[in-house]
């Protein structure tokens, strides 16, 4: 067991795969393809739970056969886990339990996703002692729903009555308050992740992500809502919208996101044991109802909406402030939202296409 404080020396580097757990879902799919272009051997772990990752990890397989390993498995599987961390020169970790709504349905299952399997994680790199670096995904939920807050409504949004916040968003400072299951579980393992840094020398940052959109995202019931929404309105059906519509999130293009998760692994020794906000900023601040009009605009047609209650936990404005991890890792400004809306359009387009084409071809040869 090594109890020694301080950073790791990282005796791996250059040498072995990228390990990225929960490689099948939509974040993680979409760097194990930019890793494995980019000639990184790349091993996903994920347990493919999930409907449709399964299609989608295929398809990456086929893309990259000779660059893109799969071991099925679940994050908790602590005999799998180290076995992947073994030879890993830096480790993604994206595994999760995403759902707020799972998480008030299932606590306990929760709590050992997203609490015990990172722990789990953690303590195989902490076993293994070399200083291989982990980029954690942790979420935005952490600072909980901002009631205090306050805020003015206008037709389209609601913002925040201080201009000075409006204009920055929210910082790193802000105090934590973690709401809901799924807050709490996503909130104590980014925790673990910035304390192995500090007493154990873990190499170790956290990214906390907001609303991530692009490529290869699916369209579910807690997670990928506006690609629930663009694939609906795409078929003619109306969406349903929880609250009044006029909730604010900053939005972030996958490439983006990419991009920082990247430069953190490269920039592992300057950010270790820091925790930065991960979101579009204020430029790409939207509500639903803007991105409704969005789609409409799209399709050239208008989109039936019905509304449900807001759901538990959800702040009506958040915003990340980009500045800390921008200039930490020297990014650039992001895309705007819109191309984002725009190459998620175009994707659900072509699947849509190629499944008819399957359907047609089923039918006459039947």
């Amino acid at each position: 067991m090594n109890d020694a404080v301080g950073p790791m020396r990282a005796t791996n580097a250059g040498r072995g795969p990228v390990l990225i757990t929960g490689g099948a879902g939509f974040l993680g799919s979409n760097l194990a393809d930019r890793l494995a272009s980019e000639g990184h051997e790349v091993v996903v772990l994920d347990s493919l739970v999930r409907p449709g990752v399964e299609g989608d990890l295929a398809r990456l397989q086929e893309r990259h056969p000779h660059r893109i390993r799969a071991i099925t498995a679940d994050i908790r599987d602590g005999r799998a886990v180290a076995e992947a961390v073994r030879e890993a020169r830096v480790v993604f970790h994206f595994a999760a339990q995403v759902s707020v709504t799972a998480s008030l349905a299932d606590p306990i299952s929760d709590f050992t996703v997203n609490v015990g399997g990172t722990l789990i994680l953690l303590e195989a790199l902490r076993a293994r002692g070399d200083g291989t670096p982990l980029i954690f995904a942790g979420t935005d939920k952490v600072y909980g729903d901002l009631a205090d807050i306050a805020l003015e409504s206008t037709p389209e949004a609601h913002l925040p009555a201080d201009l000075d916040l409006r204009a920055a968003g929210i910082a790193e400072t802000h105090p934590l308050s973690f709401r809901t299951p799924f807050g709490c579980s996503k909130g104590a393992a980014d925790q673990y992740v910035l304390d192995y840094a500090r007493s154990f020398g873990v190499p170790a940052c956290v990214l906390r992500m907001g609303c991530i959109c692009g490529a290869r995202e699916t369209g579910g019931e807690d997670r990928g809502r506006i690609a629930q929404f663009m694939a609906r309105a795409m078929a003619g059906e109306g969406i349903t919208i929880h609250g009044d519509g006029r909730r604010v999130r900053d939005m972030l293009d996958v490439e983006d996101a990419l991009e920082a998760f990247c430069a953190a692994w490269r920039n592992i020794d300057r950010v270790t044991g820091r925790a930065f906000n991960l979101g579009g900023g204020p430029a790409n601040a939207v509500s639903l109802r803007q991105i409704v009009a969005f789609i409409e605009r799209l399709y050239g047609r208008p989109v039936p909406c019905d509304h449900a209650d807001r759901r538990p936990g959800e702040p009506l404005w958040f915003v990340s402030d980009p500045r800390e991890i921008r200039q930490a890792l020297a990014l650039p400004a992001p895309k705007p939202w819109q191309a984002g809306l725009r190459a998620l359009a175009i994707r659900l387009a072509t699947e849509r296409l190629a499944r008819h084409e399957r359907e047609r071809v089923a039918e006459a040869v039947s």
